[in-house]
This record gives C-alpha cells, sequence and structure tokens, in this order.
C-alpha cells in the first residue's frame, strides 16, 4: 500500500483545498453506474437502496436534484495510505467541535471532505490550523 500512515505528518502536511464547485449527494433506485457516468460524478456508491452519487450542483439541476442542500469539497491534498489511522477521526473532530458536520470520502490518494456550502469557509480555515499546529487541537498550541 502505498501513502503515509504517520498521522503526525499526515496532519502537519495535509493541506487543505477548497474545490470552488457545489456539489449535491444524490440517490437513484433505478439508475446504474453506466447511466450516472453521464452526469459527472466526483463519487458514487453502491448502497442497498440504489446508487448514491454525488454530482456537481449544474448536473443535479438537469436531473432536477438541486433544491437539495449544496457541499463544497475540501481535498486533503497529503497522499494518505487508505491503511492510515486517525486522520478522518482528527479532522471530523475538528470540524464537529465547530458545529460544521464533515462527510468524508477516502479516495486512493487523498481525503475529500464535504462540508455545507455556507460553511465551507470556516472550515477550511480550521482544517489549515490543524495543519498548521499538527495533531494537536486547533487553537490550543
Amino acid at each position: 500500500m502505498t501513502g503515509e500512515t504517520d498521522l503526525d505528518h499526515l496532519i502537519s502536511q495535509m493541506r487543505p483545498m477548497l474545490d470552488p464547485e457545489p456539489y449535491v449527494f444524490c440517490t437513484f433506485a433505478e439508475k446504474t453506474v453506466a447511466e450516472l457516468a453521464a452526469c459527472e460524478p466526483v463519487g458514487l456508491f453502491a448502497e442497498t437502496e440504489g446508487m448514491s452519487a454525488i454530482l456537481p450542483v449544474e448536473k443535479a439541476r438537469e436531473l432536477g436534484l438541486a433544491e437539495a442542500e449544496w457541499f463544497r469539497r475540501i481535498t486533503l491534498t497529503v497522499h494518505s495510505s487508505l491503511e492510515a489511522v486517525g486522520l478522518t477521526a482528527a479532522v471530523s473532530t475538528a470540524l464537529a467541535r465547530a458545529g460544521i458536520p464533515a462527510n468524508v470520502v477516502a479516495a486512493f490518494f487523498h481525503d475529500h471532505v464535504f462540508v455545507p456550502a455556507p460553511q465551507a469557509e470556516e472550515a477550511l480555515r480550521l482544517l489549515t490550523c490543524l495543519s498548521e499546529e499538527g495533531a494537536g487541537e486547533p487553537g490550543q498550541n
């Protein structure tokens, strides 16, 4: 497995980056991966109830779904291993303390944190502080 596993290194090097694009979480009971590919999802997950998709707002709007809550993606640009322990917990804890929901998606190279669009700038600030301060609690070092 490639990627970093040391938690202190992951946090100090995560360099959170805010995607300017808003996204919508959707579910489709009848659509297949092939059908959803045309919607340019940034994430797909097969669940018992159907396909869950994370779609750009414009693509969701074309499907009549853009009225759902909008999220912004913050990418933790450090190459984290899928076997790393504690990064998701550290990030979600820092955001939870500020009352910001965190929907974390771990991909092969990076972790991506989806937060409600109105709280995205604050979430980015908190995660940047966490990275600058290392594994300690933001504002406590």
